[in-house]
């Protein structure tokens, strides 16, 4: 054989041993134009019992999602139809908007009730042509309301409707948003706010902050700039905070003390009174503050980070901004122990969520993606438990940014932060921001069965593939990621 042709051939070969790799890389990558997310990835039992080869026609199961729910018949204590739409709509200061509503305005209705009632809420779908669904953000609601597209119900298309039913068992503050292409369908405002009052408890005043980016426009219930809100001098006035954005944020109080008495919608035990700091309120979560109102009627400025605020109080002219505090409230040992009502030491399962980046291909797409103990989506941790367990999970991040890790119907206690024991109340969350570098211990009963997303509230970190699931042993879903429905979770 020629010299030439030998190099040839040669240089044709290292290109095949090079490409070779790249193509079959890509190729498994792919994902079918329909599946079952009981298929994604690998079951990760956690040292617990189970069938290490499970997926979606595992022996036993014998209970669907659409099973767990509220059966009772009686008429619901609040019954609202909510009508989701593709609109264009302003902003008070005159913005325009190209985005979602929900009843023709966005934030959408904020629903409000006594813990205990049974709450009923028809979606219909006039013209978002995505479809839509609504997840009750913090609420451990049965599993087939949860609103996940794909996971608990098919997307609502346009013209149909889906009623959701359950009991508002825990007082606290919560929001509610579409599960169904939640990225851009979140960020263009198909969301609202979920206030539960505490069953017998007399009436407080309060005020709910939603914050939310239109676009550049950060906003406090879809209003730019000062919001007031009257109260009376010398009282107390809660404040809930809810962060609808895909970043944390920062909330802190001038001229007037407060305490965070709540987060994520569990009260804080023993909460202490502080100025001069500022409270991280994590993507998805929420912090209650209750504010001192001045006596002398000057009020205070309840700052959300940016040029949207609350005047709380104020008779005259609003207290001026102040720079964010240069001390941040820190729950882990913020308030006074209490009773968990369980034992994180005797735990059943054992989980490790370590959230990485790496180079790779993504449903044949290249980019830089994120990880999860060092697999890409879809070949993820399916974490397995089963009703009753005790579940210990270490969430670390060395993926060079903050991710709001979120699981749905569940709210677990921080244990632990790179390896600090917490010493103050029970800190509870459904969101928790880890930092880059960061560890957490946290801990949950697992108390409410089905199959749940575990995952990044940066919608757009979970739309590049930062998810997993949760999924109790006996359960299983017959609804399908794409498809027909076409069925989009994130």
């Amino acid at each position: 054989m020629r010299p030439r042709r030998v190099r040839r051939l040669l240089a044709l070969l290292a290109t095949v041993a090079v490409l070779a790799p790249i193509a079959w890389l890509w190729w498994d990558s792919t994902m079918p134009s329909t599946y079952s997310v009981m298929d994604m990835g690998t079951p990760d039992l956690g040292g617990g019992p189970g069938d290490p080869h499970m997926g979606h026609s595992m022996p036993g199961m014998t209970r669907s999602v659409d099973e767990l729910r509220d059966t009772s018949t009686a008429p619901a204590a609040v019954a609202v139809t909510l009508v989701a739409r593709k609109q264009v709509f302003r902003l008070p200061t005159g913005e325009q908007v190209d985005g979602f509503t929900l009843n023709g305005e966005s934030p959408g209705p904020e629903l409000r009730v006594v813990q205990g009632q049974t709450v009923q809420v028809r979606l219909v779908n006039e013209s978002v042509p995505d479809g839509v669904t609504l997840h009750w953000h913090g609420m451990d609601v049965p599993n087939a309301d949860d609103g996940v597209a794909g996971v608990t119900q098919d997307a609502v298309r346009p013209g149909g409707e889906f009623t959701y039913r359950f009991v508002a068992k825990d007082a606290g503050t919560y929001w509610y948003h579409s599960h169904q292409v939640a990225n851009p369908q979140v960020q263009g405002g198909l969301f609202g706010g979920l206030v539960v009052a505490p069953r017998g408890a007399p009436a407080e005043p309060e005020t709910t902050a939603l914050v939310h980016h239109y676009g550049s426009n950060r906003t406090v219930d879809g209003r730019t700039g000062d919001t007031a809100v009257a109260a009376a001098p010398g009282s107390r006035m809660r404040v809930r905070v809810v962060n609808t954005d895909n970043g944390p944020m920062s909330t802190w109080v001038t001229g007037a003390a407060f305490r965070l008495v709540a987060i994520d919608g569990t009260d804080v035990h023993g909460p202490a009174t502080v100025s001069g700091q500022a409270v991280t309120v994590t993507a998805g979560g929420r912090a209650d503050l209750d504010v001192d109102v001045p006596a002398d009627g000057s009020g205070a400025r309840v700052e959300m980070g940016g040029d949207a605020a609350l005047i709380v109080g104020a008779t005259g002219a609003p207290p001026p901004h102040s720079a964010k505090p240069a001390v941040t409230l820190d729950p882990l040992s913020y308030g006074t122990p209490s009773p968990l009502g369980f034992d994180p030491a005797r735990a059943t399962r054992n989980f490790d969520y370590t959230v990485g980046r790496w180079p790779g291909f993504v449903d044949g797409q290249p980019g830089v993606w994120w990880t999860v103990n060092g697999k890409m989506w879809p070949d993820v941790p399916m974490f397995v438990v089963s009703e009753g367990d005790v579940v210990r999970v270490r969430i670390a991040n060395t993926s060079g940014e903050v991710h709001p890790m979120h699981l749905h119907g569940h709210h677990a206690v921080v244990l632990a932060r790179d390896g600090v024991a917490a010493t103050g109340s029970p800190w509870w969350v459904d969101t928790l921001d880890v930092a880059d570098g960061a560890t957490y211990d946290v801990a949950f009963v697992a108390d409410n069965p089905g199959i749940w997303m575990d995952h990044c509230h940066n919608l757009k970190h979970a739309a590049e593939g930062l998810v997993a699931h949760l999924m109790y042993t006996g359960v299983s879903t017959p609804y399908r990621v794409g498809g027909d429905a076409g069925n989009d979770p994130e």
